[in-house]
């Protein structure tokens, strides 16, 4: 029997395999397929660490690190400090003894806990599960469906004073960046004024960068921007990625709080110092602190004094809560925000809940680039039509590690002045720099096979599609010379003649891919994994609606595969929606697809002719779901992610009783298709009767089995067809 590996994660997506696993099992095994689940949850990871639950995420590091590794990557949690300590408290609360995370460790004892939890932290997931390259498309029948029923792109308006500000020059990680390719394996330390801050085991051919950002640039370059909006009239807004990037960008957070809001941090910071306030974490979590002090009044009206005064206006995650963004680090997170800004047309939400036109600070050059040139295209050209707009697929290098900028062991937050060197065990100096007290350094690395590999897939893409591809290189940018090297090196191993295969910079790959985006062309963007990161989440959510409707395979290094289905930027919105009224508007169509590569490569690798109806059957239920809209409504009352899951069931059932590949398939399923067809008014009675009401699945971070399954699957007739199968 064939084994596919569904992974139990969190929020939306979580809820939803309550009621799509049981029908997947039901519908797989008839083709001696079994799925099992493997619960890599911040919950799970969490309990882990405390050595009360397996560790499924180290399992799994050993699955797709074999031939007939098949996982299904459901979007996981890249939890900040303030969602780890959520998760924590909620365990706490269900009898889990477990410690609390010390966020300011004062011995050797909360240091060792503090690093213990700290590996739940972030992109703790990825990087163990991608040991394969990134392959990123919509599918056809996705984007047709996409132009046939288009979602609103509202108009950018004549003149817009929308823009992007990014650091230029030396000052932050692209401008300070150097890299090196390693003749050999060994040891490499990294120290500081001499001091050893890491030493890793690096590799022969593998490419090491350093880089730093440097905080007194960082600090003016908030305030000048500040000032920029002010003078434009427009709304100042801050985007990094505090998940992924964990170390890094919660600094650059924290500067650009005490920046806004400088006078109040200075007036009371020795309070602030008494309570251990920390910027970094935002203001949800300093209103903690400061909550029961005999200031706490006056503290909150000079914050909102800055708010009502001259100052630029400040964008808010929520408007009508009164949530900025700055309420912590992990609410706007750039390759979700950015995308909504083109798609309001280059605006934000101000306190009133208007939208106003937005000056997005996104510091980092690396790829400030790209979105500073997706918003200017858009106030040069105007909005993109969705009906007629192309494509942009994408190759990302990412496995093994590759570019896993802030999610690794190697950023620091500088505790004094002076020059960090990155040297060879043999003694040798490979790269130094000369850095301020609070500046933040890292470093990335890429093996040498990933990027082989990388080279082998755009190949075989590009082949395949017939369209353009363009490596994001930039020739001045230390690191991507080094990259560029070895993929021309590997590419001499292909006849490439009759291929159109080029290397742009950041700026210039954007235009050429927006201009053909915008004659309704199709283009390959071969990027990092740090773009890789931007583009697929900014492309398909101006072409689809959302990142979480592209097909997104990993074909594993080893042989295996993994399939991912999804962003879940949204998810906790969703979550909150189902908890208050019973309807979950997360659209499924992610693991549709993922599970149909999925079956299609047990098939193809097996030639077995049962499972390739299987697959065959499930395409069919794919279209047909897109072809009759049976997508999640957002509204409460309507057909809910519920739905779409028996919708889906029902064409399944229908494709394999009529296909004639599989007789045994085909009679097994035409009775259960009948039984779905017949009693369709029955079911969808069932799975509405429960809209408008609350749901209680015993924890948001860990919820209860029993409620949680009761919560998803509330349609009697429906599971008794299902569980009969």
């Amino acid at each position: 029997m064939s084994k596919i590996i569904w992974t139990k994660i969190d929020e939306a997506p979580a809820l939803a395999t309550y009621s799509l696993l049981p029908i997947v099992n039901a519908f797989t095994k008839a083709a001696n397929i079994e799925v099992v689940t493997s619960d890599i949850s911040l919950a799970n990871r969490v309990l882990a660490t405390m050595d009360l639950a397996q560790d499924e995420l180290s399992k799994l590091g050993e699955v797709v690190l074999k031939d007939d590794g098949n996982i299904i990557k459901l979007p996981n949690v890249s939890a900040s400090v303030g969602q780890l300590k959520d998760c924590i408290a909620e365990l706490q609360s269900q009898g889990y003894k477990i410690p609390n995370y010390p966020e300011n460790p004062t011995n050797a004892n909360e240091e060792a806990l503090q690093a213990k939890y700290s590996t739940c932290l972030g992109s703790a997931v990825n990087p163990v599960l991608r040991e394969g390259n990134s392959d990123r498309r919509a599918a056809v029948a996705v984007k047709k469906f996409a132009q046939k029923n288009p979602h609103r792109l509202k108009a950018f308006s004549d003149n817009s004073k929308a823009y992007v500000a990014h650091m230029e020059g030396n000052g932050d990680f692209f401008g300070n960046e150097k890299s090196v390719t390693l003749t050999k394996d060994q040891k490499v330390t990294i120290a500081l004024n001499g001091k050893e801050l890491k030493t890793i085991d690096a590799f022969a051919s593998e490419i090491l960068d350093g880089t730093f950002m440097s905080v007194s640039t960082l600090r003016a370059f908030y305030k000048k921007t500040i000032e920029d909006a002010k003078a434009n009239n427009v709304i100042w807004s801050l985007h990094l990625k505090a998940t992924m990037m964990k170390i890094s960008d919660p600094i650059m957070f924290g500067h650009a709080f005490e920046i806004f809001f400088a006078d109040v941090f200075a007036k009371y910071a020795n309070i602030f110092k008494e309570l251990n306030v920390n910027p970094n974490m935002g203001m949800s979590d300093l209103e903690k602190k400061i909550s029961g002090h005999a200031q706490e009044a006056q503290i909150k009206a000079d914050f909102l004094a800055i708010l009502e005064s001259d100052s630029p206006k400040l964008a808010m995650v929520d408007s009508d809560k009164g949530t900025t963004n700055f309420n912590a680090s992990n609410d706007v997170i750039i390759d979700a925000s950015m995308p909504v800004v083109v798609r309001e047309g280059g605006k934000q939400w101000d306190r009133t809940g208007a939208a106003v036109e937005t000056a997005a600070v996104i510091p980092d050059s690396t790829y400030g680039m790209f979105h500073a040139e997706m918003v200017a295209d858009c106030v040069k050209n105007g909005q993109y039509d969705v009906t007629t707009m192309g494509t942009m697929q994408n190759i990302g290098l990412m496995a093994q590690k590759a570019e896993e900028y802030g999610s690794h062991p190697t950023t620091f937050e500088l505790a004094e002045a002076g020059t960090v060197t990155v040297t060879s065990e043999d003694g040798t100096c490979l790269m130094s720099f000369e850095c301020e007290a609070g500046d933040i350094w890292r470093m990335s690395r890429a093996k040498d096979i990933p990027i082989k590999d990388w080279v082998r897939l755009t190949v075989e893409r590009t082949r395949l599609e017939g369209i353009p591809a363009i490596f994001w290189l930039d020739d001045t940018r230390a690191h991507d010379i080094e990259i560029k090297k070895k993929v021309d090196t590997y590419l001499a191993d292909y006849d490439t003649s009759d291929l159109d295969i080029q290397f742009m910079n950041v700026t210039d790959a954007t235009r050429f891919t927006n201009a053909r985006v915008r004659e309704g062309k199709n283009t390959i963007a071969v990027t990092g994994n740090v773009l890789r990161d931007h583009l697929t989440d900014m492309y398909p959510i101006l072409e689809l609606g959302t990142s979480a409707k592209m097909l997104s395979i990993v074909p594993l290094i080893a042989g295996g595969g993994l399939y991912e289905t999804g962003a879940g930027g949204s998810a906790p919105k969703h979550v909150d929606q189902f908890l208050a009224e019973g309807h979950l508007r997360w659209d499924s169509l992610g693991e549709f697809l993922a599970l149909a590569e999925s079956l299609r490569f047990l098939g193809n690798k097996h030639s077995d002719a049962k499972l390739s109806a299987l697959t065959a059957a499930l395409d069919i239920a794919n279209d047909g779901y897109l072809d009759k809209n049976k997508t999640p409504s957002r509204k409460c009352g309507e057909p809910d992610n519920k739905a779409s899951h028996f919708f889906v069931a029902q064409y399944w059932a229908k494709a394999l009783a009529n296909q004639t590949d599989d007789s045994g398939l085909a009679s097994k399923f035409a009775p259960i298709a009948t039984a779905l067809i017949e009693n369709e008014d029955t079911i969808m009675a069932e799975l509405l009767a429960v809209e408008g009401k609350a749901q209680d699945i015993g924890g948001y971070f860990n919820p209860n089995e029993e409620l949680a399954t009761k919560a998803m699957r509330p349609s009697a007739t429906l599971n008794n067809i299902i569980d009969n199968i």
